[in-house]
């Protein structure tokens, strides 16, 4: 399994940015897909996670109804639209799978629960 995100950069303060995470070597519509991010000195966290069939989705409260995650299975492609866009969005974003036959939803966020992880991009979000 191999994730790569992308479209990461630098944007002011208010703008926005979409970011993608390609899949190769296996079919995405098979996993559930996790979005992270982690800043300096702090910890990763989860910002948003998609199911398998698009059909749930989750955010974190500091990115609700600013974000938005989705996914086009027939390109095995999963996007983040990042919109309203903040200084403390400032990290490296990843994409990330859990094991799939163990994924409960109620854990997105847990960084343990994910297997695969792509490598990040980063995204600058300047006052």
């Amino acid at each position: 399994v191999q994730l790569q995100a992308s479209g990461g950069g630098l944007v002011q303060a208010g703008g926005s940015l979409k970011l993608s995470c390609a899949a190769s070597g296996f079919n995405l519509d098979y996993y559930t897909i996790g979005w992270f991010r982690q800043a300096p000195g702090k910890e990763r966290e989860g910002v948003s996670c998609i199911n398998n069939s698009g059909r749930s989705t989750y955010y974190a409260d500091s990115v609700k109804g600013r974000f938005t995650i989705s996914r086009d299975n027939a390109k095995n492609m999963v996007y983040l639209q990042m919109n309203s866009l903040k200084p403390e969005d400032t990290a490296v974003y990843y994409c990330a799978a859990p094991n799939e036959r163990r994924w409960v939803p109620r854990f997105w966020a847990d960084v343990d629960e994910y297997v695969y992880w792509g490598q990040g991009t980063l995204v600058t979000v300047s006052s």
